[in-house]
């Protein structure tokens, strides 16, 4: 699937979020964890941020300038609800250019839908997007 029919789907199923059966500490733990070795607090990303901000409610916490891109309008419109004053960004990050410098970036859930012709396009874009000292969080693999 491309990105865009991917951002669809989720769109259809944007309410499973929304439900207690979703845990909405799958991967907290982990980014604090991460959060540690980055050397700055300056902006940080979530790419395929979805709807819940869990990730960007901790990047808050930790001192960043967060921000977040998705595919999906509907995730992203319950985004905005939750956090008005972050930038969301809806937009395929294959084909998005990142244009500012990050201390921080996760693409916890997000970067095993890239297909992968585009897998090393994405992943070099974003390292060469970290300022020195940045973390990347990739992708959860399993």
């Amino acid at each position: 699937m491309k990105p865009t029919e991917i951002g669809k789907a989720y769109n259809q199923i944007t309410h499973l979020w929304e439900s207690n059966d979703f845990d909405i500490n799958n991967g907290i733990e982990q980014h604090k964890r991460a959060v540690t070795f980055a050397k700055g607090r300056g902006h940080a990303l979530d790419i395929g941020c979805g709807c819940t901000g869990r990730f960007i409610e901790l990047l808050l916490d930790e001192g960043f300038s967060p921000s977040g891109i998705d595919v999906s309008a509907d995730m992203l419109d319950i985004a905005r609800q939750r956090h008005p004053n972050i930038n969301f960004v809806q937009a395929d990050i294959c084909e998005y250019s990142l244009d500012e410098k990050y201390d921080f970036i996760t693409a916890w859930d997000s970067i095993w839908h890239i297909p992968l012709a585009e897998q090393r396009n994405v992943l070099t874009k974003i390292v060469a997007s970290l300022n020195v000292g940045g973390v990347f969080m990739g992708p959860k693999l399993f």
